[in-house]
């Protein structure tokens, strides 16, 4: 028996996967908070109690992620890009492209033969058109994030944001609910100005199907509804897209 585990460091949550025999068994998704190895120890610790499993049981640890640096103990660290492509590899081999919208940053991933990472594009200079734009707007709409995605889908049309900038777009949430314009067709068009930005980054890849989402935004079923009907395509959702990554590590981990 070879057991594994992944760890993904990201910005608002870590997230540890364990695998055994190159089957999931158990994952844990916390709190970032402040990072580092102590929150990656938690994680992995939790995740490896709900296994029934102890420290000793693994055989490699790989960490990815923006805090894949701050893990002393992992035997490797891989590139969130790799680790992504290797978790929808392993969920559907057919995969070609990747679409990934995390807390901080979202990316799209175009995969060959094998699952092999062949191009990809990242939006990492600022928060636009991420899982904290989405976070910021609930604020200024005063409603829970969890909450945006069901009531977009109740609106028949979204209002018009001219801007995926978190400052200039929460300006404009503000400008909108002053006009009296209703909550849901603003979540919808903030939900549409986000997929517009993803698909133009998907279009540099040149991108194709079939496709899957990952990361916790893949949860925002506004989202994923405004991406499909944008690329006229019905996306790939992992039952935990938060794991993706995670789950990649710990399959990268059992190939050392």
């Amino acid at each position: 028996m070879t057991v594994t585990a992944g760890l993904d460091l990201g910005s608002l949550s870590t997230k540890a996967a364990i695998v055994e025999d190159g089957k999931l068994v158990s994952f844990a998704v916390l709190p970032t908070g402040r990072g580092g190895a102590p929150v990656a120890e938690r994680a992995l610790e939790e995740a490896l109690a709900r296994a029934g499993l102890k420290r000793s049981d693994v055989d490699s640890i790989v960490a990815t992620g923006y805090g894949r640096i701050s893990v002393p103990f992992a035997h490797r660290r891989v590139t969130e890009i790799t680790c992504h492509a290797r978790g929808v590899y392993h969920l559907w081999p057919d995969t070609a492209t990747v679409i990934d919208i995390g807390g901080q940053d979202s990316k799209v991933i175009r995969l060959g033969p094998g699952g092999k990472v062949v191009d990809f594009v990242m939006n990492e200079k600022c928060s636009a058109g991420t899982g904290r734009f989405l976070e910021v707007m609930a604020r200024a709409l005063e409603v829970n994030i969890e909450e945006m995605g069901e009531l977009s889908l109740k609106a028949r049309k979204g209002a018009a944001i001219s801007n995926t900038c978190t400052v200039f777009a929460e300006s404009e949430v503000v400008s909108l609910l002053a006009e009296g314009r209703p909550v849901e067709e603003i979540i919808r068009g903030l939900h549409e100005a986000v997929a517009e930005r993803v698909v133009s980054m998907a279009e540099r890849v040149g991108w194709q199907e079939p496709v899957a989402m990952t990361g916790g935004v893949a949860k925002n079923l506004g989202v994923v509804r405004s991406l499909e009907e944008r690329l006229g395509v019905s996306l790939r959702l992992p039952e935990e897209p938060q794991i993706m990554g995670a789950l990649g590590a710990a399959l990268l981990a059992a190939e050392v």
